[in-house]
């Protein structure tokens, strides 16, 4: 065997220790997000040291960071490595270009239009901790779809030195939270100078004060996200910490952010040199990006009502909540302190510049987001069907006399990005089934071929998946007793004696009351009788965070904890800590059936169950959000609108009934060569049906035939909702 060859290093970065000249390039890749969901890449860093790469929770930066740099020396002269790495670079060279994308072939005429996209939070990967669930990892999702299409969007959002929170469950059941404070060391992230190298970018007055705002770029794949930060030494100290923290200090702190937020992020892409053509608000955090730039035009010497006009040719609006009392909203006094007087700027008086945000339904001592967002762009979309049939309900009122199905209010459903949620076994599988170009198809007839898989190849692959969650909560346990955070009496509840041979159920998101966590509790003694059966037993694998200010979702988090040291459930029902997007990849992943049972029509769209219908995962689900159009009788298992109400007794009664009679069936109906025929045919099924409707690549697409490209063309349509 040859020695290893020296090579010269390459200069070492701010986040990255010296490299070897042949892979100097690493550091470059480990800073462009897209890794992650670039199979070559992703392979590339795990083959530096497959243990620490799991250890690290897949972090390229902190791998680069703690990986001996003998290693590092060796894999320079490893033939095999560096011909996976001049993959790996060629194809992040390709990222730089927008040339043969998808959106320069459909729109030649646009390309370099840029489409701006606001958002309160982003998911992009785990490493970044600045989202806190469904809203941020959608916009995570539609970031890299953009990129993959070559759709020149830039995104506009929040940097959360303190993250959303960590999560601890204590012995008797209740969070605890503490902040998830980001790691500048070991994130992609960095801050853009100001003029003359001052630490800021911009300024924003608000409430009687200038607010200094510092902004911070990261690279996702072909589209920059900036992000804005208020923590510098010019600021007072009050405002110092409003952009710190996701989602907290109450609407008073909530109004400052989505000020800074609507306000900075214009003046920031203003700053930077960056011109969008169309400006995409995701959910009513960013209304005040639209008021900004009426606020610009009319500085300029336009009318208001001309600003206006032509602010709302350019918006594109998406409304995620489908009950009235989950939109923001904002005392009006607090909302002209806040704006500190910009009407006058606008040529107008307090009262016109409130009606922006006036909504006949809350009254007009409120300022609603919502009716903010809507009065203010031209095109609005719900995501699901049924969410927008709610949400033109909600919002007739906006249109006098109309009937609300003549409301002009879309939906675009929401999808998932399949290389960030399928996992390589199945995408391997797919390679050898439909061809190694099938992730970029977009005709249904190839998405049937998957009901061809073969069975037994199917049910390996899965099984390897399932038996990696259990092993991965069995050692996130052991690590969680050995420094101290998990008591000995909570190890049978983290999930150590879970069976990979057991039918096991997942039910992962945010504990919000409607989402009903426990309501598979009902009947205990049902419940138990079902999950002990010695012949079909049924495990139960539970994650997901409320939020720190609601108290009625820490308690059903509680009680579906204590369950998990019930001993007449013999440790079948487990509890796993902190959820997030690592854990999010395992659970829809390695479980057999997802759950999911909101109240309906509560549900505004639901994506964890399309993640797992891409891994083969079928769910149960009552019929709400993307459930009513994506179950089709053969891809899972439904709990009619019919048989649901408000108290969960009928619905917990069906779920039990489709759980005896025919999911646990159908999962333990096993043929002569230990085969459930009939439940690999259901998995087939919702990875059809996932793969056909409902991935991000659906969706982003959508939105730039429907929503974009009018929006940039200037394409005229009707329906003003009055502004005064």
């Amino acid at each position: 065997m040859t020695a290893p060859v020296e090579t010269p290093s390459a200069p070492s970065t701010p986040d990255t220790p010296r490299l070897p000249a042949r892979l100097e390039g690493l550091a470059q890749l480990a800073r462009n997000l897209a890794w992650s969901w670039n199979r070559e890449a992703r392979m590339l860093f795990r083959a530096i040291d497959d243990g620490l790469w799991h250890r690290l929770r897949h972090n390229p930066i902190r791998m680069l960071q703690t990986v001996a740099p003998a290693r590092l020396q060796e894999l320079a002269s490893d033939p095999t490595f560096c011909a996976r790495y001049d993959r790996a670079m060629q194809w992040l060279a390709a990222e730089r270009s927008d040339e043969h994308t998808w959106y320069t072939r459909t729109f030649p005429e646009l390309r370099g239009r840029t489409v701006a996209y606001f958002c309160a939070e982003f998911g992009i990967h785990n490493s970044v901790p600045i989202y806190s669930g469904g809203l941020g990892v959608l916009a995570g999702d539609h970031l890299k779809t953009a990129s993959d299409l070559g759709i020149p969007l830039v995104a506009v959002g929040i940097l959360y030195r303190n993250g959303y929170f960590d999560q601890r469950i204590r012995v008797d059941g209740w969070q605890e939270d503490s902040d998830a404070r980001i790691d500048f060391g070991a994130v992609p992230i960095r801050p853009l100078p100001g003029k003359d190298g001052a630490p800021h970018l911009v300024t924003v007055r608000t409430f009687g004060r200038d607010i200094n705002i510092r902004v911070w770029t990261m690279q996702v794949g072909r589209v920059p996200v900036y992000l804005l930060d208020s923590d510098l030494e010019s600021n007072h100290p009050d405002d110092r910490p409003l952009l710190s923290k996701l989602y907290s200090g109450g609407p008073a702190m909530r109004l400052r952010q989505e000020w800074l937020l609507g306000v900075g992020g214009v003046r920031a892409l203003r700053a930077l040199g960056i011109a969008p053509a169309a400006w995409h608000a995701n959910e009513g955090h960013a209304a005040f990006m639209m008021v900004e730039r009426v606020r610009e035009l009319c500085t300029q010497g336009m009318s208001y009502t001309e600003a206006v006009r032509s602010v709302r040719n350019a918006s594109v609006f998406t409304t995620h909540t489908p009950v009235p009392a989950g939109h923001d909203h904002f005392g009006v006094q607090e909302v002209l302190q806040c704006a500190d007087g910009v009407w006058t700027e606008m040529g107008i008086d307090a009262e016109t510049f409130l009606r922006i945000g006036y909504n006949p339904g809350s009254g007009a001592s409120v300022y609603h987001m919502t009716a903010a967002s809507i009065r203010l762009s031209r095109r609005v979309n719900a995501v699901s069907r049924r969410h927008g049939i709610v949400t033109r309900d909600m919002s007739q009122a906006l249109w006098p006399g109309r009937a609300a199905d003549q409301v002009p209010v879309g939906h675009v459903t929401n999808g998932v990005h399949l290389a960030t949620w399928m996992s390589n076994p199945v995408m391997k599988l797919l390679d050898e089934h439909l061809g190694p170009a099938w992730g970029y198809s977009n005709d249904p007839a190839l998405w049937e071929q998957v009901l061809t898989l073969d069975d037994e190849r199917l049910w390996y692959t899965h099984m390897r998946l399932k038996h990696t969650l259990m092993r991965q909560m069995r050692e996130e346990a052991r690590r969680a007793f050995a420094r101290g955070s998990m008591e000995v009496q909570q190890l049978v509840g983290a999930g150590t004696l879970l069976d990979p041979s057991a039918l096991t159920i997942g039910f992962a998101r945010r504990f919000a009351t409607y989402k009903r966590a426990s309501l598979i509790f009902r009947d205990v003694e049902r419940l138990a009788r079902l999950v002990t059966n010695s012949a079909r037993p049924v495990q139960i694998v539970f994650a997901g965070k409320a939020h720190p200010a609601d108290t009625p979702g820490k308690q059903v988090l509680q009680s579906v904890y204590q369950f998990t040291r019930d001993p007449r459930f013999e440790g079948r029902v487990a509890f796993v800590e902190d959820y997030g997007m690592h854990l999010a990849h395992l659970l829809v992943q390695g479980v057999d059936l997802w759950m999911n049972l909101p109240r309906v029509p509560l549900e505004a769209s639901g994506t964890s169950g399309m993640k797992a219908a891409l891994n083969g995962v079928p769910q149960l689900s009552t019929v709400d959000g993307w459930w009513e159009e994506g179950y089709d009788g053969t891809n899972g298992w439904s709990i009619e609108p019919e048989v649901d109400d408000d108290a969960g007794d009928r619905t917990a009664e069906r779920l039990y009934t489709l759980l005896e009679q025919e999911v646990v069936p159908r999962y333990y109906d096993h043929d002569r060569n230990e085969l459930p025929r009939r439940w690999l045919t259901t998995m087939k099924h919702a990875i059809r049906v996932a793969g056909q409707q409902f991935t991000a690549r659906r969706m982003v697409e959508q939105y730039a035939r429907a929503y974009y490209a009018p929006s940039i063309l200037g394409d005229a349509l009707p329906d003003d909702p009055p502004t005064g």
